[in-house]
């Protein structure tokens, strides 16, 4: 019998030298302290506040935005959110490229919104980025998961646990893993 001897994962070849933070070492350093004191930290329920460090740190965001506690978030500078939108309990927004949620969104608890991954079929398991965009009205579930450079147009709903590797279409709710659109979503007034 013979064997063939299969090519492996080898991490000691990875590189991310092409990546750029957007931000300066200092910068970046401060940030990782101000996340942990007032945004991970479940002591700090002051929303008003949170806005307020994440514009310092560069990021735009509209009024009325709601952020609850031990939200986790990597770049401020690489994060927009618009006016009256929801980020609920131990939301992570892993934002290694962009991230944009719209006006009237809502991230509920758990929720990740993940923007790197590796490549898999490559001995380095090499980075690879993608921007995640959250439009007007939609809402992600607690505990589900939007994957790189996925856009959740207007209105969709991503389901609690659920998992999207896809765009998501404007007014369809998806569930599953990976989601998979079940119906139409209708709102009343």
């Amino acid at each position: 019998m013979q064997t063939t001897e299969r090519i492996k994962t080898d991490l000691s070849k990875f590189k991310n030298d092409w990546y750029s933070t957007g931000a300066s070492l200092p910068k970046q350093v401060l940030w990782y302290f101000t996340n942990i004191v007032f945004f991970i930290n479940p002591l700090n329920p002051l929303s008003f506040l949170k806005v307020r460090l994440l514009r310092l740190f560069g990021a735009k965001i509209g009024e009325g935005v709601v952020i609850k506690p031990q939200v986790n978030i990597k770049y401020p500078w690489k994060l927009e959110i618009g006016n009256h939108t929801w980020i609920g309990e131990h939301v992570w927004i892993d934002n290694l490229a962009t991230v944009r949620i719209g006006s009237h969104a809502t991230l509920s608890q758990g929720a990740m919104l993940l923007t790197g991954s590796h490549n898999y079929k490559k001995v380095a398991f090499d980075l690879i980025v993608g921007d995640i965009i959250i439009e007007e009205g939609a809402w992600v579930g607690a505990k589900a998961v939007v994957c790189p450079g996925v856009t959740c147009h207007s209105h969709a709903v991503l389901s609690v646990s659920s998992v999207a590797t896809k765009d998501l279409e404007a007014y369809q709710i998806y569930q599953g893993n990976p989601a998979v659109k079940k119906r139409e979503r209708t709102i009343d007034n």
